[in-house]
């Protein structure tokens, strides 16, 4: 299994909910009402675009987080 890692960008809008993308996969984005529930709802986003990205052949993009247990931002994993 190995372990895909990707920062996101997350802010609330102005009616309330959450807005979350992930600036490594083009195209993959969700929200929530909650912050917490756009951070679940991007964790499956990310997770079902990189499986479709394998299946087509394309390459994952690998992005550089810092260091080794400290991620300085939000973040979600895609374990393929």
């Amino acid at each position: 299994m190995k372990a895909y890692v990707y920062k996101v960008q997350i802010h609330e809008e102005e009616d309330g909910r959450w807005s979350v993308l992930v600036p490594a996969l083009p195209g993959c984005t969700s929200w929530g009402y909650s912050k917490d529930e756009a951070l679940r709802n991007i964790q499956e986003a990310v997770q079902c675009h990189v499986e479709a990205m394998l299946e087509d052949g394309d390459i994952i993009p690998v992005e550089k987080i810092g260091g080794t247990n400290i991620i300085p931002s939000a973040a979600v994993v895609a374990n393929i």
